[in-house]
């Protein structure tokens, strides 16, 4: 299976974690009562439930370009190089900004963003060009 592939399933696990600590934090502010509810009349958040809804907003924002690109690295059999190391690279940088998004270090959120957006930018030119 081609790394990009491989990238790809695990993303969706990374996905996952990333709903899985949206919910708590929001089950955590609002209570599993009003979790499970039509949520009619929603108060503001914490900083806590604010900031999982955000990551995860943001997370999936680029999901969606990372599924498609790493598909079509594998359907055209381009994957080179580039799009193995921006694959892996879009990867962890997204597994380092969730922890990021909470720790609040200034700047630091941003630059892992930045260093995933990079991934993507070198696995759709491996696979376009």
């Amino acid at each position: 299976m081609s790394i990009e592939l491989t990238m790809l399933i695990w993303s969706a696990v990374l996905a996952l974690a990333y709903v899985i600590v949206q919910s708590t934090a929001y089950r955590l502010d609002y209570g599993v009562r009003y979790a499970g509810s039509q949520r009619d009349n929603e108060r503001s958040p914490n900083k806590w439930a604010a900031r999982g809804e955000r990551a995860l907003r943001n997370f999936l924002e680029t999901y969606g370009i990372f599924i498609a690109l790493a598909v079509a690295t594998e359907l055209s059999g381009r994957s080179d190089g580039l799009t193995q190391w921006g694959t892996q690279i879009w990867f962890w940088a997204r597994g380092a900004y969730l922890p990021a998004y909470f720790i609040d270090v200034p700047l630091m959120r941003s630059a892992f963003w930045m260093v995933s957006l990079i991934g993507l930018v070198l696995i759709f030119v491996g696979v376009a060009f």
